[in-house]
């Protein structure tokens, strides 16, 4: 993809030739979609067939809620509502959509009831007002039971304001942090914080105000084997992918690349060490201070693979225990989606995958107080609804804490949901990009690829396409799929056109575009 230095024209030649693409793709998809309703009307696939199970006369015993899922335009949200729907429960739908059109693959779901617009609540307290009350609104007007937010990076904090209304004022529960919990948790300087102020390993990490702190920090770190990486404490996209390794070879070099950021009291950044070897990242459900569901997988600094570990790994019994201990410090009010990053040191890595009882140090990088693309992962688990239904469960006791602390999150903690047999999930429209069309492309370019990785990255596809499943494409509920590849999706770049905006690259699962 190109990078915020290219032209604004090549940017457009980027964007024309993706419309075209999916153009051209247009029939054939189109084709599958009508291929899937009939396949699915002669032989009901196990959704649809547990969801006329339990839903039947002969099960007089089963209640169905109302589920109010929000982020359905993504893969996470979409995931769940299909899930929720699957188990028998009535789902509605809610998300933004730009300009008033309607983009949001989510609202074409068979899972849906219903799917209500939400107006996106940047730019100040009245817009922020009028999200919360819209939220509001939907469920009185619903009689929604359970709210589940499935939010973005720039919604979290207000999902967190909109979840303590929605509970002040009504019965309904949400699985969302407050606004305290999840502006501490969003924001990297006060998680690491937080997380020792517990008693739980982090990296070494300084919070900077000023490059010239920043510089003094470095040139400190140039007489020692340490590397740190810069991150800025919020969103930014223009800086998000920039990984550099500091300091670098010498002190004019590094203070070239400082003097790059804008770093303030206001817009604080942390110097973080560098720990090498692989990223692994967790979702977790957390209702009442207790993990109810936990999955792990090997990430990067753009996920577009998902594969679990195995939940009987030593490496991911490590992140399972960092996360109950976590969840359990927050108390019985802790509640919502809970996702870390971490990195491992790559021996201990291999040796946490091959041994059960190995124990690694894990290093926390990364939190995010909202719900993961991970949770794909979960698509044939039936059994993580009730662990979002326990949420609605009357109110208990809390028992007394035992004198030694350090056994309650680890040992008397209940055994969390892990999927079953999980599917290795991807995106083709990612992959037939990045693995067949860019290759492809590369090999007319001067210091291209050659023939023979070409054809590795076209294998990799096809293996893709016939052994993994992808994240958005379901066959018995194929229209959001569609809809993401020739409405969402050409939508966003046609607006990039008009707008003469610069993007570097796309999350297809989080309908993400970073602009440059």
């Amino acid at each position: 993809m190109l990078d915020a230095n290219s032209s604004l024209h090549a940017h457009a030649v980027q964007g024309v030739a993706l419309i075209l693409l999916s153009l051209a793709f247009l029939p054939f998809d189109t084709f599958i979609v009508g291929w899937s309703y009939a396949f699915s009307f002669f032989y009901p696939l196990r959704a649809v067939q547990h969801r006329r199970h339990v839903r039947s006369p002969r099960t007089p015993y089963f209640e169905p809620k109302t589920i109010l899922v929000t982020g359905v335009g993504m893969t996470k949200g979409l995931a769940l509502a299909r899930i929720f729907y699957a188990a028998g429960h009535n789902v509605i739908g809610a998300d933004f959509e730009p300009l008033a059109l309607p983009t949001a693959c989510g609202r074409t779901s068979r899972a849906l009831k219903v799917f209500h617009k939400l107006t996106r609540p940047d730019g100040g307290r009245e817009k922020q007002a009028r999200y919360t009350q819209s939220i509001l609104d939907i469920v009185r007007h619903e009689n929604v039971d359970m709210w589940v937010s499935c939010s973005g990076v720039a919604s979290a904090l207000e999902d967190g304001v909109a979840k303590e209304m929605v509970e002040l004022v009504t019965s309904c529960k949400a699985v969302q942090f407050d606004v305290t919990t999840t502006k501490r948790l969003h924001e990297k300087h006060s998680f690491m914080d937080y997380t020792k102020s517990i008693g739980l390993p982090i990296p070494e990490t300084h919070t900077v105000t000023s490059k010239a702190a920043a510089l003094q920090l470095l040139d400190d770190a140039s007489a020692t084997d340490k590397r740190y990486i810069m991150k800025y404490i919020g969103t930014d996209d223009a800086v998000r992918a920039d990984m550099t390794l500091l300091p670098l070879h010498s002190p004019a070099r590094t203070k070239a690349h400082i003097s790059r950021f804008e770093i303030s009291e206001d817009r604080p950044w942390i110097l973080q060490q560098f720990i090498r070897g692989p990223e692994y990242c967790t979702h977790s459900l957390v209702v009442k201070g207790e993990v109810k569901a936990f999955v792990a997988c090997p990430s990067s600094e753009l996920l577009m693979h998902y594969v679990a570990l195995p939940p009987d790994s030593g490496l991911s019994r490590s992140m399972l225990r960092f996360t109950q201990e976590f969840a359990a410090a927050g108390g019985p009010s802790f509640t919502g989606h809970l996702s870390f990053d971490f990195l491992v040191e790559g021996a201990d890595a291999e040796e946490a995958l091959r041994d059960p009882a190995a124990s690694v140090k894990l290093y926390p990088i990364e939190c995010n107080p909202r719900a993961h693309t991970a949770v794909c992962l979960f698509n044939d688990t039936p059994e993580l609804v009730q662990g979002y239904l326990s949420l609605l469960e009357p109110k208990q006791a809390v028992p007394r804490s035992p004198a030694n602390k350090s056994l309650t999150p680890n040992g008397l903690a209940p055994q969390p949901i892990v999927p079953n047999a999980p599917k290795k999930y991807y995106w083709i429209g990612h992959d037939f990009a990045e693995l067949v069309v860019a290759p492809v492309l590369s090999l007319f370019a001067a210091d291209g690829l050659s023939l023979v990785e070409v054809l590795e990255r076209v294998l990799s596809f096809a293996e893709h396409v016939l052994w993994w499943h992808d994240g958005t494409f379901e066959v018995w509920d194929p229209v959001p799929a569609w809809w993401l590849y020739h409405v969402y999706w050409p939508t966003q770049f046609l607006m990039a056109l008009v707008f003469q905006r610069k993007w570097s690259r796309v999350n297809v699962s989080t309908c993400k575009m970073f602009m440059c």
